[in-house]
This record gives structure tokens, C-alpha cells and sequence, in this order.
């Protein structure tokens, strides 16, 4: 019983069901999390900056109490940070650039869990305008929002379903997901982030949405691809696997329209309110009000310039050359 206060505010329901799927064995919590806190010795390359019972215990549920495993996820967890610094100094909520992203709806979680008692975590990824966020601070966006919800034991237990919605979402868009940024995605939620994702759905995708995801394959798990869903405009199929009484009407659910605001506020708090640049209106208007911010930057001379445009049509053909013109191959691994 000594035991009991790591498990302390889960219901009988996600005890019984961390113990059939995840092997958690109460009375023997303590020495699971020692024989993991064991094999730090033999990581001397890695600074492991939080070793407690409470911390251990995620990614042995995150591996299914195999130790080994939980470990090996324990050390990319921290050697993932040590190899990318710039990623997460001042990682915090009110940093400008995961600020930005947050308010912007990057990532939207939505208050309910799904029949599963996952938690839902949206993208919109027509919403991401490219000129206010770097992909990377949408990324730690996500990663700071996995690491605040992931202290709720119970969604250690039951886990996360994501799902992005690439609706409007254009080929210039889609062109600055280079394979070495999307790597870095994968490497950060995938191979490095004590969490259990039960589905990943992608929902109205074009066909370069398609072509960039056989692209990613080789990144991705056995295990993940299983669980990546492309719906394309069919909503049942993503009904049958989340009810639709979980989602907002924008994947045809019973909800109403996500309110892009509503994670931003909960992880912001007071200072939600500070940012005035824009209030989320349609995404038309957030274009015209930087229309006349982009002409400036344009006139303004760009040293950069020449390289940037080499390196993109490296990665994608060139956006002179038109959309339409889809000759040649969509993209080339760097």
C-alpha cells in the first residue's frame, strides 16, 4: 500500500486498465522505476536532468513496463534536448514564438476526451501562416503542450489522438515542410516523448499532403504507420474510429467550431490577452492585414535571398514554375 501514492488520483477503471494493457503492477512500481533508474550509468554521455519516481514512471508507461525500452526512451528524451538546444531555450508558455503559436491555434486541444479518455489535440494546417511561425515554434508549441498535459496520469495512461485537418492547406505551404524539419518532428514526438498516441488522422489532405507522407515513411515506426489515418474527405472512416459527439463540427462532429483561443488561454492564463497583433478572424482577413507588412519586407534587400531560393528549389521545384505544373518529382530527400 506504501505504494499507492505514485498511482494517487486514478480511478479503479485506469488502474485496471494501465494493469491489462500496460502491465502495471502496483507492487512492484517502486523497484520498475529503480531497475530503469539503474541503467542511467551507462548513458555517462547524457545529461539526465529529472530522475524521480513521478518522471520515471511516464516513460514505463509510455513502454509498457518494458525497461529497457522505457530507458532507451528516457535517453532520447534528454539527448533529443541535448542536441537541440536552441529548441528549447525558454521553453515556456510566454516565449514570443510558442506564444505565437499557441494563439494561433498551434496545437488546438480540445476540453473533452474521447470515448477512450485520449485527449484530442487539433491542427489546422491552413491556419499556419508562414510569415508569423516558424515551423520549429510550432513544433515546441506542441512539445510544451504534450509536456503540460502529459502530468495528468490519466492521459499516461490513456494516451493522445491527433488529428490535422490539411483543408486549403496550398502547395506553397506545403513546400517549407522540407524532410529534414519533418524529421525533426518525428524524431521529437515519436522516438523521444514519453506518450501514447492512439491514432494520428489526417483528415482532407491534397495529393502533395500524400506524396509528402510516402516521403516520411522510412522516419516512421512499424507501430506509428498502423496507427496514421489518411480519411481524406470521408468522415465516416473517422467516425468509426473517434464518435463524432467528441468532435467539433469541422470533422463533422456534434461540438462546435473549435475556438482557436481555448488551449492558448488555459496554458497563458492572464497574459493570454497581451497579444492584440490579431484576433482570429477568418484567413483571408489575417492575410490582408499583413499584406501591407509583407510589401515592406519584400522591398526591404535581402541578403539572404539567392542561397534561401537554391536550398528551396533543392527541396521543391521552384515556386516560379507554377502549381500546376507537377512534372516533376514533388520532392527530394536533402
Amino acid at each position: 500500500a506504501e505504494m499507492t501514492h505514485l498511482q494517487a488520483g486514478l480511478s479503479p477503471e485506469t488502474i485496471e486498465k494501465a494493469r491489462l494493457e500496460l502491465n502495471e503492477n502496483p507492487d512492484i512500481l517502486h523497484q520498475d522505476i529503480q531497475q530503469v533508474r539503474d541503467m542511467i550509468i551507462t548513458r555517462p554521455d547524457i545529461g539526465f536532468l529529472r530522475t524521480d519516481d513521478a518522471f520515471i514512471l511516464r516513460f514505463l508507461r509510455a513502454r509498457k513496463f518494458h525497461q529497457t525500452e522505457a530507458f532507451r526512451l528516457l535517453a532520447q528524451y534528454f539527448q533529443y534536448r541535448q542536441l537541440n538546444l536552441d529548441m528549447f531555450k525558454n521553453f515556456k508558455a510566454d516565449d514570443p514564438g510558442i506564444k505565437r503559436a499557441l494563439t494561433d491555434g498551434f496545437p488546438g486541444v480540445l476540453e473533452n476526451r474521447d470515448h477512450c479518455g485520449r485527449k484530442i489535440l487539433l491542427l489546422f494546417a491552413a491556419n499556419w501562416d508562414q510569415s508569423r511561425n516558424s515551423f520549429i515554434d510550432i513544433l515546441r508549441a506542441i512539445l510544451l503542450s504534450l509536456e503540460v498535459l502529459i502530468e495528468d496520469q490519466e492521459l499516461q495512461i490513456n494516451g493522445f489522438i491527433l488529428i490535422i485537418d490539411w483543408s486549403n492547406f496550398s502547395f506553397k505551404q506545403a513546400s517549407k515542410l522540407t524532410p529534414s524539419i519533418l524529421k525533426l518532428a518525428i524524431e521529437g514526438l515519436q522516438d523521444s516523448f514519453p506518450a501514447r498516441f492512439g491514432g494520428v488522422h489526417f483528415v482532407n489532405q491534397p495529393w502533395y499532403i500524400h506524396a509528402l507522407y510516402t516521403l516520411i515513411k522510412p522516419f516512421l515506426k512499424d507501430k506509428t504507420r498502423k496507427r496514421i489515418f489518411l480519411h481524406g474527405n470521408n468522415l465516416n472512416s473517422l467516425h468509426q474510429l473517434i464518435h463524432p459527439e467528441c468532435l467539433p463540427s469541422e470533422f463533422g462532429g456534434t461540438l462546435p467550431p473549435y475556438d482557436m483561443g481555448t488551449w492558448a488561454r488555459t496554458l497563458l492564463g492572464p497574459d493570454y490577452s497581451d497579444e492584440n497583433e490579431y484576433t482570429h478572424t477568418s484567413y483571408n482577413a489575417m492575410h490582408v492585414k499583413h499584406a501591407s507588412s509583407n510589401l515592406e519586407r519584400e522591398a526591404s534587400p535581402k541578403p539572404m535571398k539567392r542561397s534561401q531560393s537554391v536550398v528551396e528549389a533543392g527541396t521543391l521545384k521552384h515556386e516560379d514554375q507554377g502549381e500546376n505544373e507537377n512534372t516533376q518529382p514533388l520532392l527530394a530527400l536533402d
